[in-house]
């Protein structure tokens, strides 16, 4: 169901005096549905001021959230063809970055503006003089193009991947000028999940994570790369610098004391010994804490990041003759949640970090293993959570929804382009345990090449080439079973018994990628639109039995049929559909957690091998 974003606040509009509304003094109680979040977002100077990429971590940066300077209008230049930056009025509109402009605390609220230009000035820290400037974006959506006093600094296409732009030339001294244009045609052709023309939910754009600048030196490291080695008690590391003549040191803590330090070159694998690894898994979400310093030609340490890894191993192997994912040398059924990270507030982008944290700690409180997160790519510092808190995670690839006109080519590269980014930027993260390309068919094209390059270019992970595949869009032909990767995935929603779940073979194990869906009425916290679900439930009891009594039925289609997964929808409910854990607005537990934490482990114990 498309969902009409109403703009019911008239926030900065202008009004007869011909002054503007202050958006700060607007009433919590004016948001549609609050979450226990809203006020402290609404009140802060900088809005989600944490670091925002704690595995590439320095100690100087300067957070730009907070509040802009708003233009948004299909009259505006086109910020992917402008040279030059235009001009904003005396008085304009104030918009609250990073949230989206479609959400109500941006203070814009309106249906997505394809054109959108933000501006904001800033200063360079007098500390540092000398260092070159790094403009850090965490996503735009979907096109940007920054300008910095007045001269164009760069560009980007991908709604859900971080960039950086080196401005330190064209800075000057005290004030600078920040421009941004973002441009989101919402035309289905670029990954974008259900942020778009077929999506369920509210259509968002524009910046919608941290943007941020950092000085550096002009030697310094600007990717990493970390895979644990199981096998051979080792971290592969690899620093890039563009210079493969540096020098890197790794250092290893283990959070008390340094455990292991080795050197290596820059842009190139090298290994750190890690004896006897302590294992990261759900049970035992350990983290080593990690060193990266980049020394010049006369070992002089020109660069220092702090990091984080986890050992962990991903293999497939046979379980009394069923074929099964292995963590760590064990089958442990994976019980998940289908998170599609969308917020009655934010929209695309949580309210506070708190309010991130929240929905994992509640995956994790009610006694899942998995979070699906689904056709989405969040901001790093969610990965980061997962990752110390132990939830394993499903990482869908967004999908587009048109691949096949005349710019397919062009369309179909695109995609590739993002997936690959996609797992570059994530693939240091232990939580993350598995890439899912496609959902349901949507958008899916050469399904069976794309999941053979994905599982080739990791092949430290599972690759679950097209979950769901027995579903279809139905506005375009179904691309079905891709017949490769890890997993045969159907989705079911009804009835958990046999005829319902896949079967293993002698190639993927067997996982019901979406089951459930089961809904539930709770007054005074619902979006204002007819609210549904798959099946509807009378009160929290029948609700939580009901889920009970699914999860005793998994557990024999694990046993006596092969299954080793199954995710749950949902974490929450998402606008229109009522079938969460939680209410949309976060205040409401719709099922017992306590039985739901029960019932999960019991099933994930009675799978392992005794």
């Amino acid at each position: 169901m498309k969902t009409e974003f109403i703009n019911r606040l008239a926030v900065c509009a202008i009004i007869a005096s011909g002054s503007f509304i202050d958006i700060n003094a607007r009433n919590i109680n004016e948001f549609t549905l609050p979450t226990p979040w809203t006020e402290e977002a609404l009140a802060a100077e900088i809005p989600l001021s944490e670091y925002p990429r704690p595995q590439m971590a320095r100690e100087q940066w300067q957070n730009l959230n907070g509040m802009w300077e708003y233009m948004g209008g299909d009259n505006l230049p086109d910020p992917v063809s402008a040279t030059t930056p235009p001009q904003f009025k005396t008085k304009t509109e104030k918009i609250r970055v990073p949230y989206p402009p479609e959400s109500e605390l941006s203070g814009i609220a309106r249906k997505g503006e394809n054109r959108m230009w933000y501006k904001r000035s800033f200063t360079i820290p007098k500390e540092w003089k000398g260092k070159n400037v790094m403009l850090n974006f965490g996503a735009v959506d979907r096109s940007a193009t920054v300008f910095v006093n007045g001269k164009k600094a760069g560009s980007h296409t991908g709604g859900y991947d971080a960039f950086s732009i080196d401005i330190t030339d064209i800075l000057k001294p005290g004030e600078n000028v920040l421009v941004v244009g973002t441009y989101d045609p919402n035309d289905g052709k670029a990954p974008c999940g259900k942020n778009g023309p077929h999506g369920d939910y509210v259509f968002t754009s524009g910046i919608w994570q941290t943007v941020w600048l950092e000085p550096v030196e002009k030697l310094h490291i600007s990717e990493i790369k970390l895979v644990p080695d199981i096998k051979n008690n080792r971290l592969e590391v690899v620093a890039y610098t563009g210079n493969p003549e540096l020098k890197i040191t790794a250092t290893a803590n283990d959070g008390t004391t340094d455990i292991a330090q080795k050197e290596g070159m820059s842009d190139t694998p090298f290994y750190l010994p890690i004896k006897n690894p302590r294992l990261w898994s759900p049970d035992d979400p350990f983290l080593y804490n990690l060193k990266l310093q980049l020394k010049d030609r006369k070992g002089k340490t020109v660069d220092e990041i702090s990091s984080y890894f986890g050992m962990r191993s991903i293999g497939m192997g046979k379980v009394d003759g069923v074929l099964r994912p292995l963590l760590n040398g064990e089958f442990v059924f994976h019980i998940g949640l289908l998170d599609q990270g969308y917020w009655p507030d934010g929209a695309f982008t949580a309210p506070t970090d708190d309010a991130l944290l929240y929905d994992i700690e509640l995956a994790k409180r009610a006694g899942f293993n998995v979070i699906r997160k689904h056709i989405k790519v969040e901001p790093q510092r969610w990965y980061y959570h997962c990752d110390r808190l132990g939830l394993m995670v499903w990482q869908d690839m967004p999908n587009l929804w048109e691949p096949d006109g005349p710019d397919s080519l062009a369309v179909r590269q695109q995609f590739r382009d993002e997936l690959k980014v996609m797992i570059d930027q994530h693939s240091n993260s232990p939580s993350i345990v598995m890439w899912v390309p496609f959902n349901e068919n949507w958008g899916a094209f050469d399904a069976t090449e794309i999941t053979d390059w994905v599982k080739s270019y990791d092949p430290n992970r599972w690759v679950n080439g097209l979950s769901g595949y027995n579903y279809a869009p139905g506005y375009r032909k179904a691309y079905g079973d891709p017949g490769n990767g890890d997993f045969v995935d159907l989705h079911h929603y009804g009835r958990i018994e046999p005829g319902a779940v896949p079967r293993p073979d002698d190639k993927r194990a067997a996982s019901l990628g979406e089951f459930g869906g089961k809904g539930l009425f709770v007054r005074g916290h619902m979006w204002p639109v007819r609210n549904d679900a798959y099946e509807m439930m009378i009160n929290k009891d029948q609700l939580t039995d009901t889920y009970v009594m699914m999860l005793n039925e998994l557990e024999q289609m694990a046993k006596y049929f092969g299954l080793s997964t199954g995710i749950y929808t949902q974490t929450t409910d998402v606008e229109h559909e009522i079938n969460g854990l939680i209410t949309y607005d976060r205040k409401v537990e719709k099922m017992d957690l306590d039985k739901v934490r029960q019932i999960n482990q019991a099933v994930i114990d009675s799978t392992r091998k005794k």
